[in-house]
C-alpha cells in the first residue's frame, strides 16, 4: 500500500509541474493586458512604466522562472484589476464554489441511486422507461437553458425562490456557509439543482447498469438461497459491489462540478471561482486565470488520489495488480 501511494504522489506532482508550464505559456501568450489596464489617451512613458510593475515587460522564459520561484513559496502573483495576490481572491469565493458543488453532488445521489435501483431492479418495465427518458433529457438538454428555465419557473412565475446571488450566510462550526439561515437555503437550491441536474442522469444511469450487471452473478444467487431477504439482498451485497465504479466516477464528478459550474455561477450571479474566473477573462487578468486553473487542477489531482485510495482499499485487485 505504501509503494501504491507514493507511486500516485509522484505522478501526481509531475502532473501538476506539466500543467503549470502549459497553463503558463498558454495563458500569457495570449493578448495584451496593458490594453485593458492604461487608458488610450496614455502616453508610452506611462505604458512603459505599467508593463514594467506588472512585468510584462520581461521575456516570457524570464516571466516563467519568476513564476514558478513565486509558486514554489505559495505566490501565485498579485491580481492587475484587484491589486491583491490572486490566490486570495481564489480562497476566498472556493468556499461558496466548494457548497455549491457539494449539494450538487448530494442531490445526484440522494435521488440517483435510489432510481437507479428501481430501474434496474425493474428492467423494461414503464417504471424504468419513464426514468431513463428523464436521465436522456438531463443528459441533452443545455446546462445554460436548464438554468434559465428553473429562473423562469421558480422565480419568475411561482416566486418561490430567489433568482440569484448567495444570500446571507453564517458560521457552522466556524466555517461560512449558506446552510446558517434559511434564506441562505433558498438561495442554494436552484444553483445546486441546475448543477446537479447533468450528474444525477449519470448517477441513475451508473447504478442501472451495475445492477443489471450484478443481479445476474453467482453470490447474489447463493445469497437468495441462504433465505435473505431481497431487500437485504439488494441494499448489503448488490449495492456493496456497484458502489466500486460509483466511487470512481463520482470522485472525478466532483472535481467537474468545481471547474465546469461557471454557466451555473454566472446565470445564477453565485460569487464563487467561475463567476471569478469569467470576469478575470473578460478583464485580462492574467495572475487570477492562472492561478484558478492551477488550483481547480490541484482538487482534480487531491480528488483522483482520494479515489485512487478509496479504490484499492474496496478492492484490493487494483493494489495488488500495480506494485
Amino acid at each position: 500500500m505504501t509503494v501504491f501511494v507514493i507511486r500516485r504522489l509522484m505522478q501526481s506532482l509531475l502532473v501538476l509541474a506539466a500543467t503549470a508550464v502549459i497553463v503558463f505559456v498558454g495563458v500569457y501568450a495570449i493578448g495584451d493586458p496593458a490594453e485593458m489596464l492604461i487608458a488610450p489617451d496614455a502616453t508610452p512613458a506611462e505604458r512603459a512604466q505599467v508593463e514594467a510593475s506588472l512585468g510584462l515587460d520581461k521575456p516570457l522564459p524570464v516571466q516563467f522562472l519568476a513564476f514558478l520561484g513565486n509558486a514554489l513559496k505559495g505566490d501565485l502573483g498579485r491580481s492587475f484589476v484587484f491589486n491583491q495576490p490572486s490566490i486570495s481572491l481564489i480562497l476566498e469565493r472556493l468556499p461558496a464554489t466548494l457548497e455549491l458543488a457539494l449539494v450538487a453532488i448530494l442531490i445526484s445521489l440522494v435521488i440517483g441511486i435510489p432510481l437507479g435501483l428501481i430501474a434496474g431492479l425493474k428492467p423494461r418495465s414503464v417504471v424504468d422507461e419513464t426514468i431513463m427518458t428523464g436521465s436522456i433529457l438531463g443528459f441533452s438538454l443545455p446546462n445554460f437553458w436548464q438554468g434559465m428555465m428553473l429562473v423562469m419557473i421558480f422565480s419568475v412565475w411561482l416566486g418561490w425562490l430567489p433568482s440569484s446571488g448567495r444570500g446571507p450566510t453564517g458560521q457552522i462550526f466556524g466555517i461560512e456557509t449558506s446552510f446558517a439561515s434559511w434564506e441562505g437555503i433558498r438561495h442554494l437550491i436552484l444553483p445546486a439543482t441546475n448543477l446537479a441536474l447533468f450528474k444525477l442522469s449519470l448517477v441513475i444511469r451508473l447504478t442501472r447498469t451495475g445492477v443489471r450487471e450484478t443481479m445476474p452473478l453467482d453470490f447474489v444467487r447463493f445469497a437468495r438461497a441462504k433465505g435473505l431477504t431481497e431487500r437485504r439482498v439488494v441494499l448489503v451485497h448488490v449495492l456493496k459491489t456497484i458502489m466500486i465504479p460509483l466511487v470512481t466516477v463520482i470522485g472525478m464528478e466532483i472535481g467537474s462540478l468545481i471547474a465546469f459550474g461557471v454557466v451555473t455561477e454566472t446565470i445564477f450571479a453565485w460569487p464563487g471561482i467561475g463567476k471569478l474566473l469569467i470576469d478575470s477573462i473578460m478583464r485580462l487578468d492574467r495572475p487570477v486565470v492562472v492561478a484558478y486553473l492551477l488550483v481547480v487542477v490541484s482538487l482534480f489531482i487531491v480528488l483522483n488520489f482520494a479515489v485512487d485510495v478509496l479504490y484499492s482499499i474496496l478492492d484490493p485487485r487494483i493494489r495488488l495488480g500495480r506494485n
